[in-house]
């Protein structure tokens, strides 16, 4: 029998503010266990609650990002429920009235000419507070510590409708809103740090059945790969109960990136296991539409938004612009670069060296090109070097990796490590007479007609002259002198 993958994925946002949703304790990550704790965070008797302003500013950005319906009235409830990490019994979160409702993102997939765009739907946009951490078996004690650190720092949680159809919408989905909350500044997106988590929910069904199947909850997937091999296997594992005509149990499974398997962690709760009623410590939060007006008016230019203007204003291929409008990070960099470079007109020759040798030495941190020694002006004072002819493309690699070890200008290394490009046509001459010299069969042999020993003389030009020939000079000069005589 054939199945159907139905896909939801409830996303958790880690708000960019500094300070806690209802509390002044900080957001700083990396502090020592609960020190960021206060009376308010912690649920002590008698305090009170007071909201963050900028976390509804940030779920506005979002909510308009994403094309949602904006509530006018929302109310904040609170989910009971038990556990250590959650000092009070019950987390301050939104059930029935909500933030925002019924928007979408759009994702894009398939390649060339099968490239189709996807609407995934939007449930709704919520904000709540998160809970505190558990360290468990520390040096092989058998209790946990609990760290209340994260308590009261501010979530936004964004639910999809289940129209994701396979563990690659999944991540490509994922990617997709990750991009947006960065380019909003509302969200870092850094998946270690746990700002921004997602769980999924997961069912399979019989093609052509338009009841849903049982769903069940993965946990625990700290990147996008470890999102799409858990579908994966879940997708694999329910397909194999089906088949032998078992049924799918509804739980929570975590995620075990070491072994590659999902395992089940609790039974499933519904709504009602909650207890949600309006928190009687938090007052009703009306948005009006010149609130909503304020916002709209500081929304920056979006991923597809810059996409398209990379590819009109640069001359960029497709594949260039996706790439470095994944992140603004990356794009800033990209577009501070070719400002410094003064050629708007070669976009192109930037974008290769950014999406070769800067891509590469980030390693797929993208937010770590905010700290990159190679700046975007050394880059582009190295690419001057290029086109002035001072250094070859090929020296220009090297002085990349020097730039990124010691953060030095593109100058200071060429003059220091004398890698000036060689382009005296007399010195250049002397080279290639030589070479010739001592390969007298190899030089009778081209100009008997096997012309791919061409390669062979301009490597040898380029292996004596350690890199430092201008390559252009070098090809000119062999083609002169290889066809003298014959």
């Amino acid at each position: 029998m054939e199945y159907e993958v139905v896909i939801g994925l409830e996303v958790h946002a880690q708000l960019l503010t500094e300070s806690k949703i209802f509390c002044n304790c900080t957001t700083k990550f990396g502090e020592k266990p609960n020190r960021n704790t206060c009376p308010v965070c912690l649920g002590m008797p008698g305090v009170l609650p007071v909201l963050n302003k900028k976390t509804v500013d940030y779920t506005l950005k979002t909510a308009l990002a994403t094309s949602c319906q904006i509530a006018p009235f929302n109310v904040f409830a609170r989910k009971n429920y038990f556990y250590p990490d959650l000092p009070k019994g019950y987390q301050i979160s939104q059930y029935e009235l909500p933030v925002a409702r019924d928007g979408y993102v759009e994702i894009e997939l398939g390649e060339g000419e099968h490239r189709r765009v996807k609407r995934i739907g939007l449930v709704r946009i919520h904000l709540e507070e998160d809970a505190g951490k558990l360290l468990h078996d520390e040096e092989g004690e058998n209790y946990s510590y609990v760290d209340f650190n994260r308590t009261g720092v501010p979530l936004m949680e964004i639910v999809s409708r289940p129209d994701i159809e396979s563990p690659e919408e999944a991540s490509e989905y994922l990617r997709t809103l990750r991009s947006i909350l960065l380019y909003l500044g509302v969200c870092d997106g850094n998946m270690e740090e746990g700002s921004f988590r997602c769980d999924a929910n997961i069912s399979l069904r019989p093609k052509g059945q338009k009841e849903l199947g049982t769903k069940v909850e993965l946990k625990n997937m700290n990147s996008f790969k470890f999102v799409q091999k858990a579908l994966e296997y879940e997708v694999k594992r329910q397909k194999d109960v089906l088949e032998k005509g078992g049924v799918i149990v509804q739980d929570t499974r975590l995620w075990d990136a070491d072994a590659g398997i999902t395992s089940s962690m609790r039974g499933k709760e519904e709504a009602h296991d909650y207890r949600y009623f309006p928190d009687p410590d938090l007052v009703p939060l009306r948005i009006d539409r010149a609130w909503i007006d304020e916002i709209r008016r500081g929304l920056p230019e979006l991923p597809k938004e810059k996409l398209e203007r990379f590819m009109r204003e640069y001359k960029l291929p497709e594949y260039d612009a996706r790439l470095l409008t994944t992140s603004p990070q990356v794009a800033n960099y990209f577009e501070e670069c070719v400002r410094e470079y003064g050629d708007r007109e070669k976009g192109k020759v930037v974008s290769n060296w950014v999406m070769g040798e800067v891509l590469r030495v980030l390693k797929g941190d993208d937010l770590g090109i905010r700290n990159l020694t190679v700046t975007p002006g050394h880059l582009a004072r190295m690419l001057k070097l290029i086109d002035a002819g001072v250094i070859s493309g090929k020296i220009a690699k090297q002085v990349f990796e020097e730039m990124y070890q010691s953060g030095k200008t593109p100058e200071e290394i060429v003059k220091k490590k004398g890698l000036t490009q060689v382009a005296d046509e007399g010195e250049l001459s002397g080279v290639i007479e030589k070479i010739m010299t001592a390969n007298p069969d190899l030089v009778q042999n081209y100009r008997s007609g096997k012309e791919k020993l061409f390669g062979f003389f301009v490597g040898e030009v380029m292996k004596e002259t350690k890199g430092k020939a201008n390559p252009k000079l070098v090809n000119e000069l062999l083609k002169k002198k290889l066809s003298d005589n014959i």
